[in-house]
């Protein structure tokens, strides 16, 4: 039995409450917003085809009925524009926040916290800073989705199943990720060299190009808002794999964003490298061998970052 409370009944929180119960990961769902109506809708619209879902509660409440929740998902914020960057968005959203903190954490002290809100790595951080939760129970999506969209372009550049592709993205849920190539592999194969190790008939391969894959993953976002006003199921998907390895308890490593201790030269801000989460949250950190650029350039993310911090009222 797992009970999950989703704060925010908005797009990325509603499709994030159908994700979840058509892959039956929660047995019980509550929907908070402040926007009571919209949650009780959302609620409603999803609890009438549970039917034909595993077993399922679903409903809106208040952050009282967070109480003994498994996991708490925070997608309250206001949402990017078309045009506007994530880190625009930060001083509204850290006020926000700020403002739940207290409320959630009073209800549900032993939940693991998923923070989605943008800008995901500041408010992950803002979180962690104003709650006395320990840091191993407060995720931020960070890159997880980034990481989705790289092998979703690489599995199309080379028409190879996603799953056979291992490449991540690193640092800030914004424009100063980058991809780690050094680590990228397709089925063992470095991805630099894949188009030279496929014997194929059919197929000649190109090089992959980095400088293009990179481009589509940080314009991506920003092309799915200007086409269709906002994104919401790939994140949907994404977070409710995170909620799937909590809930599952089998280690798994995940580009998420924590808080750095140090890791790779980078301390006291949050943003994303290779995490290890299990049942209990946030199990440790995985640290593979970076080249120097690319020590430079996480360095650099988490300098971007420490930035919009030191000018935010937290």
């Amino acid at each position: 039995m797992t009970k999950i409370t989703i704060i925010g009944a908005g797009s990325v929180g509603s499709t994030i409450a159908y994700t979840l119960a058509v892959q039956g990961i929660a047995s019980e769902i509550v929907m908070i917003d402040i926007n009571g109506e919209k949650a009780l809708g959302e609620a409603l619209d999803i609890r009438q085809g549970t039917p034909f879902c595993a077993p399922l509660s679903i409903y809106a409440g208040t952050y009282r009925d967070a109480c003994d929740s498994d996991i708490v998902i925070l997608t309250s914020g206001i949402a990017r524009k078309p045009g506007q960057s994530r880190l625009d968005l930060a001083q509204t959203n850290v006020d926000i926040v700020k403002s739940i903190v207290p409320q959630i954490t009073t209800y549900a002290p032993d939940a693991t916290y998923i923070i989605v809100s943008n800008p995901v790595d500041i408010l992950t951080y803002v979180f962690l800073k104003t709650s006395d939760l320990p840091e191993s129970k407060i995720i931020g999506t960070g890159t997880i989705l980034d990481t989705s969209r790289l092998r979703a372009r690489i599995s199309e550049y080379y028409s190879i199943n996603q799953q056979n592709v291992h490449a991540y993205v690193f640092g800030e849920h914004g424009d100063t990720s980058f991809v780690p190539w050094s680590i990228a592999n397709i089925s063992n194969v470095q991805v630099d060299q894949y188009h030279l190790a496929v014997s194929s008939q059919d197929n000649i391969y190109p090089p992959i190009n980095h400088e293009e894959i990179e481009t589509y993953i940080k314009k991506s976002g920003g092309r799915v808002i200007q086409r269709k006003g906002a994104t919401y199921y790939a994140i949907a998907l994404s977070t409710c794999h995170i909620c799937k390895c909590l809930v599952e308890g089998m280690d798994t490593t995940l580009t998420v964003s924590s808080l750095m201790h140090g890791e790779y030269g980078v301390q006291d801000v949050c943003l994303s490298t290779l995490n290890i989460i299990g049942r209990d949250g946030l199990r440790g950190k995985l640290l593979p061998a970076l080249t120097d650029e690319e020590n430079a350039l996480l360095r650099k993310s988490a300098d971007s970052l420490r930035e919009v911090i030191s000018g935010l009222t937290i």
